[in-house]
């Protein structure tokens, strides 16, 4: 897989293999389902940035303080009407928690993660998060949080 261009990526074709692999068996979103990923928030657009898709979380990776690129917290799915399509996963880890046992934000295969702050759409604490688009291209590139590419006009 070629190198996806823009946003600072040190190793994108290795992050974006490594997350491919390990996510091949969640092509069909039942096979999510039931590994205990459950879909939250409805499906995510952007008034002109485009779109993120429904982020199905399994509430036990994402709740364990800890980072794996083989084991993303979310897998997301862009609607359509042939159903779901994985177009990526987002890597998800409170803040807090990350920092009470780390001196820096996260990082996987040099790629640094983003903070997104409290309060936010989701309601949520503080946690730090990465997207990787793994199974849709993104002109943006591999990391970026809105694909151009996704959308959720399919619902």
């Amino acid at each position: 897989m070629q190198a996806h261009p823009g946003h600072g990526e040190v190793a994108p074709a290795k992050l974006v293999e490594v997350v491919r692999n390990a996510t091949r068996q969640f092509t069909d979103v039942n096979a999510a389902t039931a590994a205990n990923y459950k879909p939250s928030f409805g499906c995510v657009s952007g008034p002109d940035h485009g779109a993120m898709g429904i982020h199905y979380i399994n509430g036990a990776l994402a709740g364990d303080g800890e980072v794996d690129a083989s084991r993303p917290e979310a897998l997301i799915y862009e609607p359509s009407k042939d159903g779901m399509r994985l177009v990526g996963v987002e890597f998800i880890v409170d803040a807090a928690t990350w920092s009470a046992r780390h001196t820096s934000p996260p990082m996987l295969e040099g790629q640094a993660f983003h903070l997104v702050n409290s309060p936010n759409r989701y309601g949520l604490p503080a946690f730090y998060e990465l997207h990787v688009w793994a199974w849709r291209d993104n002109p943006n590139g591999a990391f970026v949080d809105w694909n151009t590419q996704v959308s959720c006009e399919g619902q």
